[in-house]
């Protein structure tokens, strides 16, 4: 799997953002995130349209305006993030829409040997990134210096994901 640059950027400016806003309960200027993360601010806007669209942020005007999570960071899971930023993450036509028929896509769909591998790895990456939310994310992002920020394999959400694939 791999991601746009769109999705990356609008990936790290929202983490930026709900960990900005949780240390100072302030709507937070998407120049401020642009900067920080060193994203263009026009590329950023864009991306902060369509989240706004979305549900997760809601923009506030005015002299201490800015953006803000329109939800709480607990229900905002990567999975969700990465759909509405990417659109559908199936490595294959025929495993990405649950509502049409795999034939629509390929004739070959119904004899195929492989479609059952692609719609396991489909639903593996779902699942896991589904139980990621975004608080998640900000609290292995900002843990103290001298430990590792990074989600292992081994997190309550990864564990949990890839044991219920199998």
């Amino acid at each position: 799997m791999k991601v746009s640059m769109r999705t990356e950027y609008g990936l790290r400016a929202i983490v930026t953002l709900c960990d900005m806003s949780d240390r100072s309960g302030r709507a937070v200027p998407l120049r401020e995130i642009a900067s920080f993360e060193e994203i263009p601010e026009a590329f950023l806007d864009q991306i902060f349209g369509t989240l706004r669209k979305e549900g997760i942020v809601q923009s506030v005007r005015g002299a201490s305006g800015g953006y803000r999570l329109a939800k709480p960071a607990e229900e905002i899971s990567m999975g969700q993030l990465i759909q509405i930023l990417e659109g559908n993450l199936a490595p294959m036509a025929c495993v990405g829409d649950v509502d049409a028929v795999a034939e629509e896509f390929c004739v070959k769909a119904s004899r195929c040997h492989t479609r059952s591998v692609w719609l396991r790895l489909y639903e593996s990456i779902s699942m896991a990134l589904n139980k990621i939310s975004l608080a998640e994310i900000v609290r292995l992002e900002s843990v103290p210096a001298g430990y590792s920020n990074r989600m292992s394999v081994d997190s309550p959400a990864t564990t949990d994901a890839l044991s219920a694939s199998h």
